[in-house]
C-alpha cells in the first residue's frame, strides 16, 4: 500500500538522502525508522484502524514523518491548513471525527481554544519546542527508536481526507483511498520520468494534493530527493534551485511569475531544471514564452481535482496550453449540461472515470451523488478534447460569466489583459448587473513604476476580442488575495 514505497525505497537506497531541509539533511534509512516511531507511538495512544489523525503542519520534514506514520498505523490522515481560524478547525474536527492530533507549537494554541467545543481528542502530538509537558513531544517520539510497524492495510481503505476549498458552502472532505494513491502514483512517476537523480524543490504546501504527489510521493517512490522549503521566496527559491541543482520544480503561475521579475533584477543559474511544472490555475501565455525565450525552460502545465488527480504534463506528454493527457488507465469524456457527450473540440464539462477518482465525501452522500454518475467524477471544469487525446481547460463552470445570455470565460479575458505590458498580475470575475444580467471586472496588479487608467485596459481588450467579453470595470490593487496555495482568491475578490 500507499506507506510501502517508503519503506520500499529506505531499503534499496538506505543511505540516500531524501530530505534537505534547513541545515538538516535525512537518510531515507533515518526517515523510514522515524516513521515506525511516530507509528508506534499512535497505535499505542488508542490510534484505532482508519481512525483520523488530524496533520496540521506546515511544510517541512515533519509533515511527511506524521503522513507516513499515520498510514503505517492503519489510520486516516486528515491534512489542514494550519492557517485556519478556530471555527475552521471546530468545523473540521466535528466532521472527520478527528481523535488525534499531530500539530506545531505555533498553531497549539488554536486548537487548544477550541477542545472545549469538539468531541474528545485522545491524543495532540506537538512538534517545534516547549509545550510546558502537557502534550507529547514529537521530538521525543522521534528519538525513541520502535521496531517496525506492519498493520493489513487493502487497497480500497482510506489513506486521506482532504477538504477542497469550500467556494460553495461548507468544504467537503474528500476521501482517497490507497489505491487512489498508489494507482496516481505510479503514473505521475512515468509522466514526469523521474528517476534516482532528481532532485525536487517544495515550496507548494503539502497539504495540498498537487504538492503531495508531485513533491513527496513521486521522488520517494522513485529515491529521489526533494529539498523543503517553508515558505515560497522568489530569491530563496532562486538560490536553492542554483546550489543544489535542483531539477525538478512544481508551482503555481503566480510563483513563476514573482521569479520572472526577480530573474530581471539579479543572475541566477537555473540551468539544472530538466522539468518544470505549473498547476492550480491556468499559466498565462505571456509567462511561458518568457521561460522558453529567455531561459529555454518549458513551463508544463497540469491539473486534475483533490477527488481525482488526473492530469499532469511531462517532456512526451506537453502541448501548448495543454494539462497534458489523462494518466494511462483514466478515461475522460465532455459533457453537455444535459450529461451527453459532445463532439471533440466542443467545449463542456470535464468527467474522469477511473482507478484516480476518490471514494466519496465524508458524510456527504448527497453531494457524493450528485458528482460521481455512474463511475464518472463530473469536475465542475469546462474544457475540451483534442484529436490526439489532450485537453485544454477553458475555466471553472462556477466561475463562468453570464453576460447577456452569452458566456465569458474569465481565463480568456485574463490573457488578453497579461498581453499588456504595464500588467502584473490579472484577475477577472462577474459581477452583477441590471440589464445584462453579469459583466467582467478585472482586478490589475501594475508592474512596478506602471502609470495607467482603467479606460486603457478596456480599451485594449477591444482589440483582440468582442465587446461583451471585455471588462466595464477596472480596479487597480497592491496584490491579488491568493489562498494558501499561492493560486489567486476568486471568491475573495467576488
Amino acid at each position: 500500500m500507499l506507506d510501502k514505497i517508503l519503506r520500499e525505497t529506505a531499503k534499496k537506497n538506505p543511505d540516500k538522502i531524501a530530505i534537505y531541509f534547513a541545515d538538516q539533511k535525512i537518510p531515507y534509512a533515518q526517515l523510514d525508522q522515524e516513521v515506525d516511531n511516530l507509528a508506534s507511538a499512535l497505535l499505542k495512544s488508542g490510534l484505532e484502524f482508519q481512525g483520523r489523525v488530524g496533520i496540521i503542519l506546515g511544510n517541512g520534514p515533519n509533515f511527511i514523518r506524521s503522513y507516513f506514520a499515520v498510514l503505517r498505523a492503519g489510520g486516516v490522515a486528515v491534512l489542514l491548513n494550519p492557517a485556519s481560524k478556530g471555527e475552521e478547525f471546530k468545523y473540521y474536527f466535528e466532521d472527520s471525527g478527528i481523535k488525534h492530533i499531530i500539530t506545531s507549537v505555533d498553531t497549539l494554541p488554536v486548537i487548544t481554544g477550541i477542545l472545549d467545543q469538539v468531541p474528545p481528542i485522545k491524543q495532540i502530538i506537538v512538534a517545534g519546542g516547549s509545550n510546558e509537558g502537557q502534550y507529547a513531544s514529537l521530538e521525543d517520539i522521534l528519538s525513541t527508536n520502535a521496531p517496525p510497524v506492519e498493520i493489513k492495510i487493502s487497497e480500497n481503505d482510506v489513506a486521506t481526507c482532504l477538504y477542497t476549498s469550500g467556494t460553495t458552502g461548507k468544504p467537503k472532505g474528500a476521501l482517497l483511498t490507497h489505491k487512489n494513491f498508489t494507482f496516481s502514483v505510479a503514473g505521475c512517476v512515468s509522466r514526469m520520468e523521474m528517476v534516482e537523480s532528481d532532485h525536487c524543490l517544495c515550496v507548494i504546501p503539502l497539504y495540498h494534493i498537487f504538492s503531495l504527489y508531485v513533491n513527496a510521493f513521486s521522488p520517494i517512490a522513485d529515491g529521489a530527493s526533494v529539498t523543503i522549503l517553508e515558505h515560497f521566496n522568489p530569491a530563496v527559491v532562486l538560490r536553492e534551485i542554483e546550489s543544489k541543482k535542483i531539477t525538478v520544480f512544481c508551482a503555481v503561475p503566480g510563483m513563476y511569475i514573482a521569479m520572472l521579475q526577480m530573474l530581471a533584477n539579479q543572475e541566477s543559474d537555473i540551468s539544472s531544471l530538466r522539468l518544470c511544472i505549473s498547476g492550480g490555475a491556468p499559466l498565462p501565455r505571456e509567462v511561458y514564452d518568457a521561460y522558453l525565450e529567455k531561459y529555454n525552460i518549458v513551463l508544463i502545465e497540469g491539473s486534475g481535482p483533490t477527488e481525482a488527480p488526473t492530469f499532469i504534463g511531462g517532456p512526451k506528454y506537453h502541448k501548448l496550453g495543454s494539462v497534458g493527457c489523462p494518466i494511462e488507465g483514466v478515461s475522460i469524456k465532455i459533457v453537455d449540461s444535459n450529461d451527453r457527450e459532445v463532439p471533440m473540440g466542443e467545449l463542456g464539462e470535464v468527467c474522469i472515470k477511473g482507478p484516480n477518482v476518490m471514494l466519496g465525501y465524508q458524510n456527504q452522500p448527497e453531494a457524493t451523488a450528485e458528482v460521481i454518475i455512474d463511475g464518472w467524477f463530473h469536475t465542475g471544469d469546462i474544457g475540451r478534447i483534442d484529436e490526439d487525446g489532450f485537453v485544454y481547460l477553458v475555466d471553472r463552470k462556477k466561475d463562468m460569466i453570464l453576460v447577456g445570455g452569452l458566456n465569458v470565460y474569465p481565463r480568456e479575458v485574463e490573457e488578453c489583459l497579461y498581453k499588456h505590458p504595464d500588467v502584473y498580475e490579472a484577475a477577472v470575475v462577474g459581477i452583477p448587473d441590471k440589464e445584462r444580467g453579469q459583466i467582467p471586472k478585472a482586478f490589475i496588479v501594475l508592474k512596478p513604476g506602471a502609470k495607467a487608467e482603467a479606460k486603457d485596459f478596456i480599451l485594449f481588450c477591444r482589440k483582440y476580442l468582442s465587446n461583451y467579453k471585455c471588462p466595464r470595470e477596472v480596479a487597480f490593487v497592491d496584490s491579488l488575495p491568493k489562498t494558501a496555495t499561492g493560486k489567486i482568491d476568486k471568491t475573495q475578490l467576488k
